[in-house]
């Protein structure tokens, strides 16, 4: 085999299984030098098992690997690292009170040396940063860098530690268009320079425009390998799925009575950060996405509208009634539906069953309690219902919530919310972590419960699902909110600019320009 096609890994046959599940059935893949293989499929198709036991977190039952033509030692990170293996998590694993090179560093040298070689580690990371086009400063605090600075620490660490095989989990997941493009800029360079990556994304537009191969996998077996080159988008989404799904569609509609109101709402917050000046106004039959990097007072603002917090300044109105009581109970009983951002933390309780799940905001109504007690069978027939209407599968109404799949927790939220109807809909995130079919099926119910009158406010990370269900799109920075932008009027290289704190005033451009 020529060396522009050697393959430097190879899974042969890899089984495993966790009781009657079998997560991956034989799995057998290669990976060649200086490719992209994007790995793909639902929610549950057996992704992360074969990546923790490739990066030796578990042992496969059945099957081996080779790497470099060498068989690894199975369930040992240490050897993974030492064979070449190198992983970038969704969520970054830096420490953030200390410099660059401390996290780069941390872990390589033995416990009780009694110094360290910075001088020779810093020379490594600044050739590694020159050959690769991975720039940060190593004597900069992790807690000052941009996100996409992060990542870029991340991959050095993997490179630091000699990675020749990259695997980056849902990469982009936390970027903006502009830190993507970067991003894919980068692993294009090292890519050319040998190296060889695992991608594996939910963004299908994001694996045509960095894969060169396409593996997909569906309840834990391989069943697709392809060409990057000549495949569809929807050709992919209906392998993943088994079927073919259509993309929902935003049909353009007038907007109603004005559903919730936001005037000169400020929060107060840590080092600085909070909520400044935010002025909004959603109305019926209308979705406002919210846009912006994670940590730009996103999380706050959700706060805020679900009755968590109260604001130090401004104020609200929902459905054209003064809202001065800031409590959850206050917000349901105002018609305020919630979407949390955490399903497992606190969409809902995973130690309780499905039925008690779907009642957890109703618990009091007449339907399912009297003088103090529960109505056992209205609570069952209440949940079966609902589990049918919104497909939660493999579920009855006594399953406990905390064995279902990231998809059907998903829905027993939504079931939870919108079997009420409520007039104002906040979803925050409610597709991160989903597979294509989940997700869209949360669109659909977004814009059916949408036709239905509700103004919903979407918040997300992800601009390809904003731009497909929003009628408007407005950019948080640094706790403030720009003016929504009308859906014909959206781009990407707008949102992005914004993202980046273009807009927002003087100084917050040249603390974007000087994060970039």
């Amino acid at each position: 085999m020529s060396e522009d096609r050697q393959i430097v890994l190879r899974l042969n046959g890899i089984t495993k299984r966790f009781g009657p599940l079998v997560a991956n059935d034989r799995i057998s893949l290669t990976l060649e030098r200086g490719k992209v293989l994007a790995l793909l499929g639902e929610n549950g198709a057996g992704k992360t098992t074969l990546m923790n036991i490739l990066f030796g977190h578990y042992v496969a039952d059945e099957g081996d690997i080779e790497i470099f033509g060498r068989r690894l030692e199975p369930g040992s990170p240490k050897e993974a690292i030492a064979a070449g293996i190198g992983m970038v998590h969704q969520h970054f694993t830096l420490a953030d009170n200390m410099t660059v090179i401390d996290n780069i560093v941390l872990g390589t040298e033995p416990l009780f040396a009694l110094h360290q070689n910075l001088a020779a580690a810093r020379r490594k990371i600044n050739d590694l940063a020159r050959e690769f086009g991975l720039h940060v400063d190593p004597d900069a605090k992790i807690s000052r860098l941009a996100v996409g600075e992060r990542q870029r620490v991340e991959i050095l660490k993997a490179l630091y530690r000699g990675a020749r095989i990259l695997i980056l989990d849902e990469p982009t997941a936390v970027l903006t268009p502009q830190e993507t493009e970067a991003l894919f800029a980068t692993l294009r360079g090292m890519v050319a320079r040998g190296l060889s990556v695992i991608f594996i994304s939910h963004k299908l537009n994001e694996v045509m425009a960095i894969a060169d191969e396409i593996a997909v996998l569906r309840h834990g077996r391989l069943v697709a390998r392809r060409p990057r080159a000549g495949a569809g988008k929807e050709e992919i989404a209906a392998i993943m799925l088994g079927k073919e799904i259509p993309e929902p569609k935003r049909t353009p509609m007038p907007a109603g009575a004005e559903r919730l109101r936001l005037d000169g709402i400020a929060v107060s917050g840590e080092n600085g950060s909070g909520l400044h000046d935010i002025a909004l106004s959603l109305r019926a039959h209308e979705i406002i996405g919210i846009a912006g990097v994670s940590g730009n007072g996103q999380s706050l603002l959700a706060d805020l509208i679900s009755g968590l917090i109260r604001p130090d300044a401004g104020s609200m109105t929902v459905n054209g009634q003064p809202f001065s009581e800031f409590t959850p109970r206050r917000a349901i009983a105002a018609g305020i539906g919630r979407i949390p951002e955490d399903r497992h933390a606190t969409g809902v309780i995973g130690d309780l069953q499905i039925q008690e799940n779907l009642i957890l905001e109703q618990c009091r109504s007449p339907r399912f309690s009297a003088f103090g007690w529960l109505k056992g069978r209205a609570i069952a027939r209440h949940a079966q219902q609902l589990i049918e209407r919104f497909d939660i599968r493999g579920a009855a109404p006594t399953t406990l919530t905390r064995t279902l799949s990231g998809g059907n927790m998903q829905k027993v939220i939504l079931a939870r919310v919108l079997e009420i109807a409520p007039k104002v809909i906040l979803a925050n995130q409610p597709t991160r972590g989903l597979d294509v079919g989940a997700a869209t099926y949360v669109h659909e119910q977004l814009l059916h419960a949408r036709a239905n009158g509700a103004g919903i406010i979407l918040i997300s990370e992800d601009l390809e699902e904003l731009m497909t269900v929003s009628d408007a799109i407005a950019v948080m920075y640094r706790g403030r909110l720009s003016a929504p932008i009308p859906a014909e009027q959206i781009t990407v290289e707008k949102l992005g600019g914004l993202m980046a704190g273009h807009g927002f005033g003087e100084g917050a451009q040249e603390e974007a320009g000087h994060a970039a």
